[in-house]
C-alpha cells in the first residue's frame, strides 16, 4: 500500500546508493522520520527500489541570497522561490544493486507492507511490538536479538524523570507476555523486576483508571490487549517487627515480605554483597571478607541443616546484631591471625560490619520461621522485588543475592529455555565503569554469558558512559530517551546519527529512539500510556473474584 507522493530526487546535489536528497513540491510536506521509497529503472529494463528514512529537512531561497532578502521578500519587494528539500538515508535496496537513483525519480511516502519492507520487519521470523511511529505505524524488534538466538540484552539510557526508562521497560515486558511473540515459551518465561524508585511497579496487576480511548487504540494497533499484567508476584522487604511484614507504603494487599536466614547468609557466602560498595573491596578488605565467608560456610555445614540461625564459638545467633557481635569478637582476630592480615584491615572490616548491622538487621534473621520468607519467581510470570525504601547498602545486598541465586539456578538447569528477563534501573550504580564490586562482576557475567543461559538483561541508566563497558557493548538493542547534551556526545551513543543525537536532547516523555542490529538507522517511536496502574490513584478496582465471593457467601450462611 502506498500514500501521497513526497517529491523527486534532486539533481543539484549528489545522489548515491546510500543517501540522496528529494525536492518537495509546493503544497507538499515531508517530515523527519518519514519513510520514503524511490523506484529507479536500469538500462536493462529491471527496476530497483530504494527505501530510506528522512533525517534532515530544510528550506532556503533559490540561488545566491543575502540574509536581508528574507525581509525584502516579507515586504513584497523581492520575488523569490523557496527550495524545500529532504535528505534521505537509505535503509534498504531491493534488489541489492548498488547504483544511485536517477535525478527526477519520484519519491513517495510508504506505509503498510512497504513500511515493513523499509525497516526489514518482513524478514523477522519472530518479532515483538515495541512502539508506534508518529504516523501510527507499528514498530517491531527482532525477538531473536532478545531471546539469545542471535543476541540478547537491552540498554535504556536517559535523564531521570523525563526519559520514562522504567515505563518503557515495563511496556516491553507487557508486549512480550501479552502477545504471541514468545509462542509456546510464554507460559514458562519469567521476569525478575527490581523496583528501585517509588512504588510505580507495585501496581502492575491493577488496570489503569486513567487509560483513555486514544491509548486503547494504540494498543489495538500493536495487537495488544489494554489491561494490567496478568501474572504478577509482589515482594517488599520485611520490616523491623518480630513478625515479618512487608515494609511498603500505599500498596499493602498481595505484597509478601522477603528476608534471608543467617544460615543462608553463611552457607551461600552472601556476606560479600553487604560490602559491595566498599571502595577497597578488591584489595585487602576483600580478602578478609572471603576468609570470613569461607569459615562461616564451614561452620554452617557442620551444624544441623534445619536451623535458621548459626552458632559461632558457642554464641547462638538468632538476630543479625547477635551475628555481628559474634563475628566481630576475638573469634575474628584469631581467624585473621592465621593469614597474617594487617590489623588495620581487620579493624576496617569490623567497623563496616557494625555499620551495616542496622541496614541488614530486618532482612537477615535466625528465627525458625524466617526460612519461609524467601523470594520465588517460579509461580508468576513477573516478579517485582521492591527495594526503593532500603538503604543503598541493603539495596546492593538484595540485588546481588537474587542475581547470584538466579544465575546459579540457570547454570544448574543447563538449558537456555525457559527465558528469564531481568529489569534493573540505576545500572550505573550496580555495574559502575570505575571501581569493583561483586555485583558488578555478576552483571558483567550476565551480559557476557546470559545469552547461553537464557537470561536477558534489560538495564536502564541515566548515563551509559558510567556503566561497565562490556555490559553496554553486549546489549543487542539500545534505546535512548531524553539525553543530557554532553552525555549524548559520548562514544557510547555512536549508534546515533548526528541528527539523532541532537533530537535526543529534545525528546518528550513517551518518545524513544531505538537502535537494533537489523535496521541500519535508529528509529524514533512512541509507546502508549500504561494500561496498568503506576501509582495508587491510577489503580482501578480489581475485578471480582468469583471464588472469594462464594467463600464470603458461605461464611455468611453459616
Amino acid at each position: 500500500m502506498t500514500s501521497s507522493p513526497a517529491g523527486r530526487v534532486l539533481g543539484s546535489v549528489d545522489a548515491t546508493p546510500l543517501e540522496f536528497w528529494i525536492g518537495v513540491p509546493a503544497g507538499g510536506r515531508v517530515q523527519l522520520d518519514d519513510l520514503v521509497c524511490v523506484e529507479t529503472a536500469l538500462d536493462d529494463g529491471s527496476r530497483v527500489r530504494f527505501f530510506g528514512v528522512v533525517d534532515v529537512v530544510r528550506k532556503r531561497y533559490e540561488g545566491q541570497a543575502f540574509d536581508s532578502d528574507a525581509f525584502r521578500h516579507a515586504e513584497g519587494t523581492l520575488p523569490v522561490d523557496v527550495s524545500y528539500a529532504a535528505h534521505v538515508a537509505v535503509t534498504r535496496i531491493e534488489p541489492e544493486v548498488f547504483v544511485p537513483p536517477h535525478p527526477g525519480d519520484a519519491a513517495r511516502i510508504v506505509e503498510g507492507a512497504e513500511f515493513e519492507q523499509a525497516l526489514y520487519f518482513d524478514r523477522m521470523a519472530k518479532k515483538i511490538a515495541i512502539g508506534l511511529t508518529r504516523s501510527g505505524e507499528p514498530v517491531y524488534a527482532n525477538l531473536e536479538f532478545l531471546d539469545g538466538t542471535r543476541g540478547a540484552h537491552l540498554s535504556i539510557s536517559g535523564v531521570s524523570g523525563v526519559a520514562t526508562k522504567t515505563s518503557y521497560a515495563s511496556f516491553l515486558l507487557y508486549s512480550l507476555f501479552h502477545s504471541d511473540a514468545l509462542g509456546a515459551d510464554a507460559a514458562n518465561t519469567k521476569a525478575l523486576v527490581f523496583n528501585v524508585k517509588g512504588e510505580d511497579l507495585l501496581w502492575l496487576d491493577r488496570p489503569n483508571a486513567r487509560l483513555d480511548e486514544k491509548a486503547r487504540a494504540g494498543y489495538a494497533k500493536l495487537g495488544l490487549p489494554a489491561g494490567p499484567f496478568q501474572s504478577v508476584g509482589l515482594y517488599a522487604p520485611a520490616g523491623a517487627g518480630s513478625t515479618p511484614m512487608p515494609d511498603v507504603g500505599s500498596r499493602q494487599e498481595g505484597v509478601r515480605p522477603y528476608l534471608w536466614t543467617l544460615r543462608e547468609l553463611c552457607e551461600q557466602r552472601l556476606l560479600r554483597f553487604a560490602f559491595a560498595d566498599a571502595e577497597d573491596a578488591r584489595g585487602q578488605l576483600g580478602f578478609v571478607v572471603e576468609r570470613v565467608e569461607a569459615e562461616l560456610a564451614r561452620l554452617a555445614k557442620e551444624q544441623p541443616a534445619d536451623e535458621a540461625g548459626i552458632t559461632i564459638e558457642g554464641m547462638a545467633c538468632r538476630t543479625f546484631d547477635e551475628f555481628v557481635d559474634a563475628v566481630a569478637s576475638p573469634w575474628l582476630d584469631a581467624l585473621m591471625a592465621r593469614g597474617n592480615y594487617a590489623s588495620g584491615t581487620v579493624d576496617a572490616f569490623r567497623r563496616r560490619l557494625y555499620g551495616i548491622a542496622p541496614r541488614l538487621g530486618p532482612l537477615v534473621r535466625g528465627e525458625a520461621s524466617a526460612a519461609q520468607y524467601g523470594v520465588s519467581w517460579a509461580s508468576h510470570q513477573v516478579t517485582v522485588v521492591d527495594i526503593h525504601k532500603l538503604h543503598a547498602t541493603a539495596q546492593m545486598f538484595v540485588v546481588g543475592v537474587l542475581l547470584k541465586k538466579m544465575m546459579a539456578e540457570r547454570e544448574q538447569r543447563g538449558s537456555a529455555r525457559p527465558l528469564v528477563f531481568v529489569v534493573l534501573d540505576e545500572l550505573n550504580k550496580y555495574a559502575p565503569r570505575e571501581g569493583w564490586s561483586p555485583i558488578r562482576d555478576l552483571i558483567r557475567d550476565i551480559a557476557e554469558r546470559g545469552r547461553s543461559l537464557g537470561v536477558c538483561l534489560m538495564g536502564a541508566q541515566q548515563t551509559a558512559s558510567e556503566v561497565e563497558k562490556r555490559v553496554i557493548a553486549n546489549a543487542a538493542i539500545k534505546v535512548v530517551g531524553r539525553l543530557d547534551a554532553a552525555e549524548s556526545e559520548r562514544a557510547e551513543y555512536g549508534f546515533l546519527s548526528k541528527v539523532a543525537r541532537l533530537r535526543s536532547n529534545l525528546l518528550q516523555p513517551g518518545t524513544m529512539i531505538v537502535s537494533q542490529p537489523e535496521i541500519p538507522t535508529p528509529v524514533l517511536l512512541g509507546f502508549p500510556f500504561p494500561s496498568w496502574a503506576t501509582r495508587a490513584d491510577e489503580a482501578a478496582a480489581p475485578p471480582p473474584d468469583p471464588a472469594k465471593a462464594r467463600r464470603d457467601l458461605f461464611s455468611r450462611v453459616k
